[in-house]
Protein backbone atom coordinates (compact mmCIF):
# COMPACT_ATOMS: atom_id res chain seq x y z
CA UNK A 1 0.00 0.00 0.00
CA UNK A 2 1.14 3.14 -1.04
CA UNK A 3 -0.35 6.58 0.26
CA UNK A 4 0.60 10.40 0.55
CA UNK A 5 -0.71 11.67 3.43
CA UNK A 6 -1.00 15.73 4.05
CA UNK A 7 1.71 15.89 1.32
CA UNK A 8 3.59 19.18 0.43
CA UNK A 9 6.24 18.93 -2.59
CA UNK A 10 8.23 22.11 -3.34
CA UNK A 11 11.10 23.30 -5.61
CA UNK A 12 12.76 26.30 -4.03
CA UNK A 13 9.78 28.45 -2.71
CA UNK A 14 7.66 27.25 -5.00
CA UNK A 15 4.79 25.37 -4.02
CA UNK A 16 3.85 22.70 -6.15
CA UNK A 17 1.81 20.10 -4.17
CA UNK A 18 0.08 20.99 -0.93
CA UNK A 19 -1.75 19.08 1.87
CA UNK A 20 -2.44 16.19 -0.74
CA UNK A 21 -3.90 12.82 0.56
CA UNK A 22 -3.81 9.97 -1.72
CA UNK A 23 -3.86 6.22 -1.93
CA UNK A 24 -3.07 3.90 -4.74
CA UNK A 25 -4.85 0.81 -5.02
CA UNK A 26 -2.61 -2.17 -4.57
CA UNK A 27 -2.56 -4.32 -7.64
CA UNK A 28 -4.41 -1.45 -10.04
CA UNK A 29 -3.02 0.60 -12.99
CA UNK A 30 -3.45 3.89 -11.50
CA UNK A 31 -3.17 6.72 -13.86
CA UNK A 32 -2.21 10.59 -13.21
CA UNK A 33 -3.82 12.95 -15.13
CA UNK A 34 -4.26 16.63 -16.08
CA UNK A 35 -3.25 19.66 -17.80
CA UNK A 36 0.77 21.04 -18.35
CA UNK A 37 2.17 22.11 -14.78
CA UNK A 38 -0.60 20.43 -13.14
CA UNK A 39 1.85 18.78 -10.43
CA UNK A 40 1.70 15.18 -11.91
CA UNK A 41 5.00 14.29 -12.50
CA UNK A 42 6.05 15.90 -9.42
CA UNK A 43 3.57 13.78 -7.64
CA UNK A 44 5.54 10.43 -8.59
CA UNK A 45 8.87 12.44 -7.78
CA UNK A 46 7.18 12.30 -4.01
CA UNK A 47 6.09 8.97 -4.13
CA UNK A 48 9.23 7.70 -5.36
CA UNK A 49 11.19 9.42 -2.63
CA UNK A 50 13.11 11.59 -5.64
CA UNK A 51 11.16 14.53 -3.64
CA UNK A 52 11.95 15.70 -0.26
CA UNK A 53 8.44 16.58 1.12
CA UNK A 54 8.36 20.23 3.11
CA UNK A 55 5.40 18.55 4.76
CA UNK A 56 3.76 15.37 4.80
CA UNK A 57 5.18 11.85 4.41
CA UNK A 58 4.80 9.28 1.81
CA UNK A 59 4.23 5.95 3.55
CA UNK A 60 4.58 2.52 2.32
CA UNK A 61 2.70 -0.32 4.05
CA UNK A 62 2.63 2.67 6.80
CA UNK A 63 5.96 3.34 6.64
CA UNK A 64 6.98 6.76 5.83
CA UNK A 65 9.72 6.18 2.73
CA UNK A 66 12.08 8.36 4.00
CA UNK A 67 12.95 6.30 7.32
CA UNK A 68 13.47 3.28 5.03
CA UNK A 69 17.11 2.15 4.18
CA UNK A 70 17.93 3.19 -0.28
CA UNK A 71 18.03 -0.58 -0.59
CA UNK A 72 15.16 -1.64 0.98
CA UNK A 73 12.68 0.70 -0.46
CA UNK A 74 14.44 -0.10 -4.03
CA UNK A 75 13.25 -3.63 -3.69
CA UNK A 76 9.44 -2.81 -3.19
CA UNK A 77 9.04 0.43 -5.44
CA UNK A 78 10.95 0.87 -9.01
CA UNK A 79 10.82 4.40 -11.26
CA UNK A 80 10.90 4.51 -14.58
CA UNK A 81 11.69 7.89 -15.08
CA UNK A 82 10.74 10.45 -18.22
CA UNK A 83 13.09 10.03 -21.55
CA UNK A 84 15.94 7.74 -19.68
CA UNK A 85 19.11 7.68 -21.29
CA UNK A 86 21.83 4.58 -21.89
CA UNK A 87 25.26 5.19 -21.91
CA UNK A 88 26.50 4.43 -25.35
CA UNK A 89 27.38 1.18 -25.64
CA UNK A 90 25.60 -0.37 -23.32
CA UNK A 91 23.69 -3.61 -24.16
CA UNK A 92 20.22 -4.25 -23.63
CA UNK A 93 21.30 -7.26 -21.13
CA UNK A 94 23.47 -5.22 -19.59
CA UNK A 95 21.04 -2.10 -18.75
CA UNK A 96 18.42 -4.68 -17.78
CA UNK A 97 20.98 -6.16 -15.36
CA UNK A 98 21.46 -2.59 -13.83
CA UNK A 99 17.56 -3.10 -11.69
CA UNK A 100 19.62 -6.21 -10.28
CA UNK A 101 21.73 -3.75 -8.19
CA UNK A 102 19.57 -3.65 -4.95
CA UNK A 103 19.73 -7.09 -4.32
CA UNK A 104 23.51 -7.21 -4.71
CA UNK A 105 26.31 -6.16 -1.58
CA UNK A 106 29.33 -6.15 -0.43
CA UNK A 107 29.01 -9.85 0.98
CA UNK A 108 26.82 -11.38 -2.26
CA UNK A 109 28.05 -10.29 -5.64
CA UNK A 110 26.40 -11.47 -8.92
CA UNK A 111 24.50 -14.59 -8.15
CA UNK A 112 22.35 -17.44 -9.95
CA UNK A 113 19.00 -15.70 -9.00
CA UNK A 114 20.19 -12.37 -10.77
CA UNK A 115 20.64 -13.94 -13.85
CA UNK A 116 17.34 -15.76 -13.37
CA UNK A 117 15.26 -11.91 -12.75
CA UNK A 118 17.18 -11.03 -16.14
CA UNK A 119 16.53 -13.76 -18.44
CA UNK A 120 12.50 -13.54 -16.91
CA UNK A 121 12.19 -10.03 -17.50
CA UNK A 122 13.88 -9.59 -21.20
CA UNK A 123 11.52 -13.05 -21.84
CA UNK A 124 8.51 -11.04 -20.22
CA UNK A 125 9.01 -7.95 -22.44
CA UNK A 126 9.84 -10.15 -25.50
CA UNK A 127 13.60 -8.84 -26.14
CA UNK A 128 15.58 -12.27 -25.41
CA UNK A 129 16.80 -12.42 -29.15
CA UNK A 130 17.83 -8.63 -28.40
CA UNK A 131 19.62 -9.07 -25.68
CA UNK A 132 22.91 -8.45 -27.17
CA UNK A 133 21.99 -5.52 -29.09
CA UNK A 134 23.17 -1.80 -27.83
CA UNK A 135 20.19 0.28 -26.84
CA UNK A 136 21.24 3.27 -28.99
CA UNK A 137 20.61 0.80 -32.15
CA UNK A 138 17.12 0.07 -30.91
CA UNK A 139 13.47 1.31 -31.92
CA UNK A 140 11.90 3.91 -29.72
CA UNK A 141 9.88 1.16 -28.55
CA UNK A 142 12.04 -1.51 -27.90
CA UNK A 143 14.26 1.05 -25.69
CA UNK A 144 11.22 2.21 -23.40
CA UNK A 145 10.39 -1.82 -23.19
CA UNK A 146 13.83 -2.28 -22.43
CA UNK A 147 14.06 0.64 -19.87
CA UNK A 148 10.87 -1.06 -18.61
CA UNK A 149 12.46 -4.70 -18.72
CA UNK A 150 15.51 -2.82 -15.99
CA UNK A 151 12.17 -2.43 -13.43
CA UNK A 152 10.80 -5.93 -13.67
CA UNK A 153 14.34 -7.21 -12.67
CA UNK A 154 14.46 -5.12 -9.74
CA UNK A 155 11.52 -7.39 -8.91
CA UNK A 156 9.54 -4.85 -7.03
CA UNK A 157 5.60 -4.66 -6.49
CA UNK A 158 5.20 -0.99 -7.60
CA UNK A 159 6.21 0.41 -10.73
CA UNK A 160 6.14 4.02 -10.99
CA UNK A 161 6.38 5.64 -14.56
CA UNK A 162 6.81 9.10 -15.79
CA UNK A 163 4.76 9.59 -19.70
CA UNK A 164 5.98 5.82 -20.63
CA UNK A 165 4.57 7.00 -24.08
CA UNK A 166 6.01 10.23 -24.72
CA UNK A 167 8.04 10.53 -28.15
CA UNK A 168 7.04 7.29 -29.16
CA UNK A 169 4.60 6.82 -32.52
CA UNK A 170 1.19 5.35 -32.22
CA UNK A 171 2.05 1.77 -32.87
CA UNK A 172 4.90 1.68 -30.30
CA UNK A 173 2.46 3.78 -27.68
CA UNK A 174 -0.24 0.99 -28.08
CA UNK A 175 2.77 -1.57 -27.89
CA UNK A 176 4.17 0.06 -24.15
CA UNK A 177 0.57 0.02 -22.85
CA UNK A 178 -0.26 -2.90 -23.54
CA UNK A 179 2.93 -4.58 -21.46
CA UNK A 180 2.01 -2.82 -19.16
CA UNK A 181 -1.23 -4.00 -18.88
CA UNK A 182 0.03 -7.87 -19.32
CA UNK A 183 2.26 -6.97 -16.64
CA UNK A 184 -0.95 -5.83 -13.99
CA UNK A 185 -2.87 -8.79 -15.34
CA UNK A 186 -0.14 -11.64 -14.96
CA UNK A 187 2.30 -10.20 -12.55
CA UNK A 188 0.23 -8.52 -9.66
CA UNK A 189 2.31 -5.89 -10.36
CA UNK A 190 0.76 -2.01 -9.08
CA UNK A 191 1.71 0.48 -11.91
CA UNK A 192 1.22 4.28 -11.44
CA UNK A 193 2.04 6.14 -14.41
CA UNK A 194 1.96 9.42 -15.55
CA UNK A 195 -0.15 9.79 -18.66
CA UNK A 196 -1.13 12.95 -21.41
CA UNK A 197 -3.80 11.37 -23.47
CA UNK A 198 -6.71 10.58 -21.84
CA UNK A 199 -8.58 8.65 -23.75
CA UNK A 200 -5.26 6.10 -22.74
CA UNK A 201 -5.98 6.59 -19.17
CA UNK A 202 -9.34 5.56 -19.45
CA UNK A 203 -8.66 2.60 -21.27
CA UNK A 204 -5.45 0.94 -19.43
CA UNK A 205 -5.43 2.22 -15.97
CA UNK A 206 -8.69 0.85 -13.86
CA UNK A 207 -8.06 4.12 -11.36
CA UNK A 208 -7.53 7.89 -12.16
CA UNK A 209 -6.44 10.72 -10.85
CA UNK A 210 -7.27 13.70 -11.93
CA UNK A 211 -5.04 17.04 -10.92
CA UNK A 212 -5.02 20.73 -11.45
CA UNK A 213 -2.61 23.45 -9.40
CA UNK A 214 -1.28 20.58 -7.49
CA UNK A 215 -4.82 19.83 -6.20
CA UNK A 216 -6.61 16.15 -6.96
CA UNK A 217 -10.22 17.33 -8.22
CA UNK A 218 -11.44 13.82 -8.68
CA UNK A 219 -10.23 9.97 -8.36
CA UNK A 220 -11.28 6.76 -8.67
CA UNK A 221 -13.01 4.35 -11.83
CA UNK A 222 -12.73 6.03 -14.93
CA UNK A 223 -16.90 5.61 -15.55
CA UNK A 224 -17.23 8.12 -12.28
CA UNK A 225 -14.31 10.15 -13.34
CA UNK A 226 -14.25 11.20 -16.58
CA UNK A 227 -16.97 13.43 -17.29
CA UNK A 228 -17.59 16.46 -19.24
CA UNK A 229 -17.83 18.57 -15.91
CA UNK A 230 -14.43 17.14 -14.87
CA UNK A 231 -12.79 18.10 -18.87
CA UNK A 232 -14.28 21.70 -17.96
CA UNK A 233 -13.21 21.96 -14.27
CA UNK A 234 -9.56 20.31 -14.95
CA UNK A 235 -8.28 20.73 -19.45
CA UNK A 236 -10.78 23.79 -19.30
CA UNK A 237 -12.32 22.00 -22.58
CA UNK A 238 -15.87 20.93 -23.73
CA UNK A 239 -15.67 17.29 -25.01
CA UNK A 240 -18.87 14.70 -25.65
CA UNK A 241 -17.98 11.25 -23.40
CA UNK A 242 -19.63 9.02 -24.95
CA UNK A 243 -18.63 5.22 -24.42
CA UNK A 244 -16.08 3.33 -26.28
CA UNK A 245 -17.81 1.22 -28.74
CA UNK A 246 -15.07 -1.43 -27.99
CA UNK A 247 -14.85 -1.69 -24.07
CA UNK A 248 -17.75 0.79 -22.90
CA UNK A 249 -15.13 2.50 -21.07
CA UNK A 250 -15.42 6.55 -21.30
CA UNK A 251 -13.97 7.54 -24.92
CA UNK A 252 -13.53 11.63 -24.87
CA UNK A 253 -14.32 13.83 -27.99
CA UNK A 254 -13.18 17.76 -27.02
CA UNK A 255 -14.65 20.54 -29.62
CA UNK A 256 -13.87 23.42 -28.70
CA UNK A 257 -11.91 25.50 -25.20
CA UNK A 258 -14.39 26.70 -22.42
CA UNK A 259 -15.04 30.56 -21.60
CA UNK A 260 -15.59 31.74 -18.58
CA UNK A 261 -15.30 28.77 -16.31
CA UNK A 262 -14.80 29.45 -12.97
CA UNK A 263 -11.79 27.06 -12.56
CA UNK A 264 -9.87 28.51 -9.53
CA UNK A 265 -13.52 28.66 -7.71
CA UNK A 266 -14.16 25.04 -7.83
CA UNK A 267 -10.45 24.04 -7.25
CA UNK A 268 -10.80 26.07 -3.54
CA UNK A 269 -13.94 24.27 -2.84
CA UNK A 270 -12.69 21.27 -3.61
CA UNK A 271 -9.66 21.69 -1.41
CA UNK A 272 -11.60 22.64 1.49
Amino acid sequence: MLKAQDLTLAYDKAIIIEALGLTIPAGKITALVGPNGCGKSTLLRGLARLLKPRGGAVLLNGQDIHRLPTRELAKQIGILPQGPVAPEGLTVRELVAQGRYPHQSWFQQWAADDEVAVAKALEIIGMAALADRPVDALSGGQRQRAWIAMTLAQETNIILLDEPTTFLDLAHQIEVLHLLERLNREEGRTIVMVVHDLNHATRHAQHIVALRNGCIVASGDPRNVVTPTLLREVFGVDADVVPDPRTGLPLCLPYGLTHGQDVETTLRVNRR
